[in-house]
Order: C-alpha cells, then sequence, then structure tokens
C-alpha cells in the first residue's frame, strides 16, 4: 500500500472547500486532517506521509464540509477559552466572538473570593464551564429551557468535573421566567449570557440555517425579546458592583446598551466590538449603595 503526502492531500480538501465557499478553507482543512490523525493542528508537519484510507475518510469529511455541514458537527467539539466541549445536532456551536465576553467576564470577577455567577440561555454550557475551569472556587449556576441542548450542557459538565474541574450548578428553566433563582436575588457578582438575538428573518450562512435550533439563534422581529428578559433577570440578581454582560447582533450596538441604561440600578453601561470592529457585547454594573 503505497503512503501518500499529507500535504497534497490537504491542499486539495482546501480547493474543495474554497469552491464551495466556505470561509476559512484553510483552517478547516488542517483541523479535520488534525482530527482525523488525533494530533494537533500544530504538528501536522510531523506527519509527512498518510495511508491511502486516511486520505479516503478526510475526503468523505471534506465533502460533508462542502455540503456545509459545520466543522464541529464533523470533529464533535468546540473550545472556549480553556475548554473544549462536545457539540452536535441540538445545540448552538459556541463562535470564537464569545471568547472576547468571557475575558471581561473574568475580569470582573478576578479580585472576588469565591464569586457566585450565573449563565443564562448556557446552551452546551460554554460559558459557564469556561468560567469553572477558570474560576475553581466560583459557585457557577447556569440555566437552559431547550432539553436536547440541556442534555449536551449535562454530557460536557460531567466530563468536565471528571477532568478536574469545578462542578457547575446546572437548571431547567426559562429566563422569561420572572421567578428563576430567586433564591440568589442580590447575591451574584457575574452574570453572563448568549442568548437567541439575530433578528428573524436575517439571512445566515448554511451552517446556522441548517444546523444550529433556530431557537438559539433568533430572537423575534428586532432579535431583543429574550435580551430583554435577560436584562430584567440580571438587575434582579446581581450584588451591588456585580457585572453583567450580554453578546447580542451586531446591529444591537445601540438597542442592547439603550435597555440596560432603562434600568436605574444598572450603571457603567458599555459597548464592546468583536475583532472586526462591529458591535458584539454590552456590559454594565449594579449601582453601589450610596
Amino acid at each position: 500500500m503505497t503512503r501518500q503526502p499529507l500535504r497534497l492531500a490537504i491542499l486539495e480538501a482546501e480547493r474543495t472547500l474554497t469552491a464551495a465557499g466556505v470561509g476559512s478553507p484553510r483552517t478547516d482543512a488542517e483541523l479535520l486532517a488534525a482530527h482525523l490523525l488525533g494530533v494537533e493542528r500544530t504538528k501536522l508537519m510531523m506527519v509527512p506521509l498518510v495511508d491511502p484510507p486516511v486520505v479516503q475518510a478526510l475526503q468523505d469529511l471534506v465533502r460533508r464540509r462542502a455540503a456545509r455541514v459545520p466543522l464541529q458537527h464533523l470533529t464533535g467539539q468546540a473550545f472556549l477559552g480553556e475548554v473544549n466541549l462536545e457539540v452536535g445536532p441540538g445545540v448552538f456551536v459556541p463562535r470564537p466572538e464569545t471568547e472576547l465576553l468571557l475575558e471581561w467576564g473574568a475580569g470582573v470577577i478576578e479580585d472576588i473570593d469565591k464569586p457566585v455567577i450565573v449563565d443564562l440561555c448556557t446552551g452546551s454550557g460554554a460559558l459557564a464551564l469556561a468560567l469553572a475551569h477558570a474560576r475553581p472556587d466560583a459557585a457557577v449556576h447556569a440555566v437552559e429551557k431547550d432539553p436536547t441542548a440541556l442534555s449536551w450542557a449535562r454530557r460536557n459538565a460531567e466530563r468536565r468535573a471528571e477532568s478536574g474541574d469545578s462542578p457547575i450548578a446546572l437548571y431547567s428553566g426559562d429566563v422569561t421566567d420572572p421567578m428563576l433563582f430567586m433564591e440568589l436575588e442580590g447575591l451574584v457578582d457575574l452574570v453572563v449570557c448568549n442568548p437567541p438575538y439575530v433578528p428573524d428573518g436575517t439571512p445566515v450562512p448554511p451552517e446556522v440555517r441548517n444546523h444550529d435550533p433556530h431557537e438559539a439563534v433568533f430572537g423575534g422581529r428586532d432579535g431583543l425579546d429574550v435580551v430583554r428578559h435577560v436584562v430584567a433577570c440580571a438587575a434582579r440578581l446581581l450584588k451591588p458592583g456585580g457585572g453583567v454582560a450580554i453578546e447580542h447582533d451586531d446591529t444591537h450596538g445601540g438597542s442592547v446598551p439603550a435597555l440596560l441604561r432603562a434600568r436605574r440600578v444598572l450603571t457603567d453601561v458599555r459597548e464592546h466590538p468583536d475583532l472586526a470592529g462591529r458591535p458584539r457585547f454590552a456590559t454594565a454594573r449594579r449601582t453601589e449603595p450610596e
């Protein structure tokens, strides 16, 4: 059996993905190859030759990616912060843009001993688990209303706990419920949320349209149906000095900060851009007592 150069197989994969309109064809080709070989992407150069069955398996994966099946569904995992998460059909795939929100949230609790954290609309558990990994002393609570997404979050939480991370508390619940987390009112140091926020009818890539759960992506006519409840919930849960961070659509650079400013108990409202300079998440702090 004649072994074949991996470099050529990756170049062919890149050409196929480019023709299919995939946004990052070289990166995706290399990540699929690394997944197949069980090595880190940076170590691919150490595998110059592969057997024909490996080339065939890569071609099969590339065909599925060219059909716009999400890369993370093909590899079975996504990353946020320093944690990897299992993802697949029925759960929203974490995006790199959320790293900036995670970084801001970690900064809010940097000097707080045993912080209390709430992750609303947790999906795969990404934000909650990334924060629990970064802060083993934290009490992290996460809530999700969709049963399928919640099952993914439970699976990820169990894996992270088995890896040595502090366990998180997972709940089935709806952020629109005014009684949600009543026991934590006024006790929370940090609230984070990546809610459904895309306005209904907005064109989205095939990976999102055909594979992400509709209810995890679209947030009503203006995209703010869930965000309004998130703001109300955060204002109720935060302790004085606590912070909230909410990811939003790039058309919400004015509207989400306005929703936060409308709450008298919230102050220091700020808008944050993503790496492309587009409005991506808004933050606020709970007012300190006078």
